[in-house]
């Protein structure tokens, strides 16, 4: 079945999607400015160069479109992991991983702070991004599943799910502020300590 195009040969749901980028990449650049308290949907939509109706056409209110800026501005950390490769090779990845990131996350890092301590201060919030890791950690525990015989975790896979992404986090929240405590050598040593118990059996 063929899809409706718009004049310039594009399909047409593509419209809704650069819609949303629009006013996400405007939200983002704010609170870059002003922080997330004082971001407004009026600010977003006139940076956006848009009417408060394509706001509410795309997101439900302003906590709905600040869920979605999160999780598109602090998206999952792929590392790049040869199939049948151990799990301490897994680890020298997700370190890798983790260090490329640095530099997109650090623009992102205040927005990201002021959005958890939002969440934290607002149950509903709190509740939507528990769900939303939620779903996150069930996709990387089946990841790791598929990735590693579970015999060669050093704990259940639903468990360390959780213990990456709290390392993850931690360590880049330390590195942007005390960048001179926590260099690369730092995120190695704390990924391969996870894989040291199994290399030592």
């Amino acid at each position: 079945m063929a899809t409706k195009q718009d004049r310039r040969g594009r399909p047409k749901g593509d419209k809704r999607a650069r819609t949303r980028e629009k006013l996400l990449d405007a939200a983002r650049d704010l609170i870059r400015e002003q922080g997330f308290e004082r971001t407004t949907l009026r600010d977003i939509a006139d940076r956006a160069g848009m009417t408060s109706g394509a706001i509410y056409g795309n997101f439900a209110n302003r906590d709905d479109l600040f869920m979605a800026l999160a999780e598109r501005q602090w998206g999952v950390i792929k590392p790049a992991f040869e199939p049948g490769a151990g799990f301490a090779e897994l680890m020298r990845a997700l370190a890798e991983a983790t260090i490329a990131s640095i530099p997109e996350r650090r623009v992102a890092a205040v927005g990201a702070l002021t959005f958890r301590s939002h969440a934290l201060q607002h149950e509903e919030i709190r509740v939507r991004v528990r769900e939303s890791m939620a779903r996150g950690y069930e996709d990387g525990a089946a990841w790791l599943r598929g990735a590693i015989p579970p015999d060669e975790l050093p704990m259940p896979a639903e468990t360390l799910v959780l213990v990456i992404n709290a390392l993850i986090e931690g360590l880049l929240f330390q590195h942007f502020l005390t960048p001179e405590l926590f260099p690369e050598e730092v995120f190695y040593a704390a990924f391969l300590a996870l894989a040291r118990p199994r290399a030592a059996q």
